[in-house]
């Protein structure tokens, strides 16, 4: 068996989140029709995703974070399809419409041959049934079959009360979601049999969890050790105190309190850069080790980044973050081609319909700003696990240091958008000393540090600048 990655192992990668059925289809179609607004299957699979493995890796990618692969509801509901796989009924079987066991387990051995990693997402917390919560029929549940297994029916109605976050159901009463009882010895028992098996059949590298919150924290220890492989939850919260204290229960959690102050802090020029800067110190204190949080602007939960502004240059810069702060940068799949849909079902757009263009100014940005960060990793084995600290802020601009105390990666990020004006920033505070000769990694652009130890940052239209110490750069393939 082909062991997974450890917590460890998986600080230094970069993902590329997909849904299935919304990334490639087996028949290699640019045109196949996807209209996000039906809520229905749109042909990904697979297949699909190893056919594009060259356009994912082109961007410097490790590995990929795939939607849950279990047997879904069949029905097109009011509410949809299951082609996002969050409604499960079969937890032993595959879902049919992305193909057979034999291609997933083709899809972890393509990427495994090319280096890469398989992260997959799973849902502990419920079940799908197409109907209301007090008709249900749970024989159809595999293999959860009777009611004794699950919580009684009751929608949540209070968020900021945990019991019944926990206790109750999410969805409505056109699919309900059954609630499982993970207290219960015997459905423990089920779930973490079931993991340990599902990552060594398909050789699986890592977990994201759906749903976190609404099961026991105390569930998630015995769920994370039969996986044997690093899991990173939802808390779907910006809280940090909240948040973060899931990490003590599970490796990573995915990093909701950076990214409200990430979004409002670039969605416009007079984005607060003072809050990001304030939450960036708090979570790094909160979290258990924020440098196995997983880092994202955009996902099939919340509007995409361009559905708040259209600017390349703001994009550029939560890219930047995403890749050079504490954490594992996750991007998802369109990110790369500039998508701009709204709320779900909006932000669920087709990949193929892009073309898989490799010449999009985000795709080429995304490679680039991987490349950085590999090269960082590669030139100082304290940077992964240094803690990001920001260390100069105004309106528009926020600088970072990470890595080596006496030769940090520093990052300017600035809000102003492609319109924003040119100047020279002198950057004071980066702990690098007179004298000292930068490179500038976007531009190529040489710096030295000036007689007083303030750096000249050349700005322009409101891009980010990576400045690293020259004699550090040489092999970096930049």
């Amino acid at each position: 068996m082909v062991m997974g990655l450890t917590p460890a192992e998986w600080r230094s990668q970069s993902i590329y989140f997909l849904l299935t059925d919304r990334f490639g289809r087996t028949d290699n179609s640019v045109t196949a029709t996807c209209n996000v607004n039906d809520r229905i299957y749109c042909g990904g699979s697979w297949q699909g995703i190893i056919n594009q493995l060259d356009y994912i890796q082109g961007m410097g990618f490790t590995a990929i974070w795939i939607t849950p692969v279990t047997k879904q509801l069949s029905q097109n509901t009011g509410d949809g399809t299951s082609y996002h796989g969050y409604w499960q009924q079969n937890i032993y079987d595959v879902n049919p419409n992305h193909g057979t066991s034999d291609d997933l387990l083709a899809l972890s051995k393509a990427l495994h041959a090319r280096g890469m990693y398989l992260m997959v997402d799973v849902v502990a917390n419920h079940m799908g049934y197409a109907g209301a919560g007090n008709t249900v029929d749970y024989s159809v549940f595999t293999p959860f079959s009777s009611s004794s297994y699950f919580h009684p029916y009751c929608l949540i109605s209070n968020y900021d009360d945990q019991s019944n976050v926990e206790n109750c159901w999410l969805g409505d009463t056109i699919v309900s979601l059954p609630d499982l009882d993970t207290t219960q010895g015997s459905v423990q028992t089920l779930w973490n049999n079931w993991i340990g098996d599902l990552v060594s059949t398909y050789s699986i590298d890592g977990l994201r969890v759906d749903t976190v919150k609404h099961v026991q924290k105390s569930f998630w220890p015995g769920f994370n050790d039969a996986a044997g492989v690093y899991a990173v939850g939802e808390i779907f919260d910006g809280d940090p105190a909240y948040t973060c204290d899931y990490q003590n229960y599970i490796d990573g959690v995915l990093n909701y309190p950076i990214y409200y102050p990430l979004l409002r802090a670039f969605q416009s020029s007079s984005g607060s850069i003072n809050d990001l800067y304030n939450m960036i110190g708090t979570v790094a204190s909160d979290c258990a080790d924020s440098t196995l949080l997983g880092n994202f602007i955009e996902n099939h939960d919340n509007p995409r980044f361009p559905s708040y502004t259209s600017d390349y240059s703001q994009a550029k810069n939560v890219i930047s973050f995403l890749f050079l702060s504490d954490g594992i940068p996750i991007v998802y799949s369109g990110q790369e081609q500039h998508y701009s849909g709204g709320s779900d079902p909006a932000n669920r757009e087709a990949t193929w319909l892009s073309g898989y263009s490799t010449t999009s100014e985000l795709y080429q940005y995304i490679a680039t700003t991987n490349k950085i960060r590999k090269a960082a990793v590669a030139a100082d084995s304290t940077y992964i696990t240094t803690k990001n600290v920001p260390f100069y802020q105004d309106s528009n601009t926020l600088a970072m240091k990470k890595g080596s105390g006496s030769s940090p990666v520093i990052t300017v990020l600035s809000n102003s958008g492609s319109s924003g004006s040119s100047y020279t920033l002198s950057l004071r505070g980066s702990g690098y000393s007179s004298g000292a000769k930068l490179l500038e990694m976007y531009t190529c652009t040489s710096i030295t540090v000036d007689s007083s130890g303030n750096i000249p940052v050349p700005m322009v239209s409101g891009l980010p600048r990576v400045l690293v110490l020259a004699s550090s750069v040489g092999k970096s393939g930049l």
